[in-house]
């Protein structure tokens, strides 16, 4: 398998004209050709385009998701200053309608005024039908028909003083009305602006968000298809082993493998050969180093179906015929796939260890063909 990742079997999709070999595997004592040639396909090369579309929607949902925020938080400030107009609306209002009360309360009292007033131009006619010599006559003294017609004049000039004051208020009342409906005016004129503003942002709000929804789904179906797609792999890798073997189900840090590496997530460290960890190659590096035998450092070319040429030119030798404590390699596919020898048996048949051969970064131990496969004697 590659450095980073398990050994996809085949090649891409999208250059489905390229013709790959296929290995030639061992069905119990006799050879089984899947054939010589075949239209192969690249898992790998399949699922990192699938990645690469997911990344690219969840970086664009991200980005709607943010603009979704910020176009809330403009929002949640027109909301607040649509409250806060609101509450001087309602302020205007209240103003406007005790001055309407005021000044309804002044035009009983210039009612109230006015009628006092007729009554006492009502009384003074009467009066002055009477001649001076008989209100003089009528009266108890000279002082106190001079202080009836004070009191007239009096009276008189007051009621005139209180109507015009009166007047006056109104006035003023009347002009104070007209200034506070000026202003709720302009309040609510303010207030549908920004209420059409807050249309618009909420409709912007909610057509970001059902973007974001939508690239968010897209990158989610992506993801599930690549999850396919390794289903399919791992299927394929176990297809490219040959019928009539059997393939255990994987064991979490089996092997004796590192537990630092072994319950790490795969790929989460790069071990002392330059391999990533829980990989096949990784696996079988470190089983060989641990007999104590000399492993290179891959640098950058530890590919499964690398091994043989690059353990070539560090001078260790391949070939076709297995040993115990060789690795083991298949060809197949971009990356190749690579086990490591536990036992030659005597009807034609190895035993082997591996990691990470259904794509899950498990050990697994099995039987299975001696033929089609290179070794590399570490």
């Amino acid at each position: 398998m590659k450095l980073r990742s398990t050994t996809p079997i085949s090649d891409s999709l999208a250059s489905r004209a390229a013709l790959v070999a296929v290995a030639v595997l061992v069905a119990g004592s006799g050879v089984f050709a899947l054939g010589s040639h075949v239209f192969a396909r690249d898992y790998e090369a399949e699922i990192k385009a699938k990645e690469q579309e997911a990344s690219k929607y969840n970086s664009e949902a991200s980005r709607l998701g943010e603009m979704a925020d910020n176009l809330q938080s403009e929002l949640d400030k027109i909301n607040s200053q649509i409250t806060t107009i609101q509450g001087q609306i309602v302020d205007s209002q209240k103003k406007i309608d005790n001055l309407n009360a005021q000044i309804k309360k002044n035009e009983i009292l210039i009612k109230q005024r006015r009628k006092a007033m007729g009554q006492v131009l009502a009384d003074m006619h009467v009066d002055d039908q009477i001649s001076p010599l008989e209100m003089l006559a009528s009266s108890n003294s000279i002082g106190d028909y001079i202080d009836k017609q004070e009191q007239r004049s009096s009276l008189r000039t007051s009621l005139n003083g209180k109507i015009k004051e009166i007047k006056a208020l109104q006035k003023k009342l009347e002009e104070n009305k007209k200034l506070v409906e000026n202003t709720l005016r302009d309040q609510e004129a303010q207030r549908n602006v920004l209420s059409s503003k807050q249309s618009e942002k909420v409709k912007l709000v909610a057509d970001t968000k059902n973007d974001q929804n939508a690239y968010s789904a897209l990158a989610q179906k992506r993801n599930s298809e690549v999850a396919k797609l390794r289903e399919e792999q791992a299927a394929a890798n176990r297809r490219a082993l040959g019928s009539g073997v059997s393939i255990p189900g994987g064991i979490p840090g089996g092997g004796g493998y590192p537990g630092v590496w072994a319950n790490a997530p795969l790929d989460a460290y790069v071990d002392p050969w330059g391999l990533y960890t829980r990989e096949c190659v990784s696996y079988v590096a470190w089983k060989i180093h641990s007999t104590g035998r000399y492993v290179p450092h891959f640098g950058g070319a530890g590919n499964a179906n690398q091994w043989p040429s690059t353990a070539a030119r560090h001078g260790i030798p391949s070939g076709s015929t297995p040993k115990a404590g060789a690795a083991a390699v298949m060809s197949v596919g971009t990356y190749g796939h690579v086990m490591y020898v536990e036992s030659v048996n005597g009807d034609g048949t190895i035993t082997v260890s591996d990691y990470n051969f259904a794509w899950d970064g498990l050990y697994r131990y099995y039987t299975r063909s001696a033929s089609g496969l290179t070794y590399v004697y570490f």
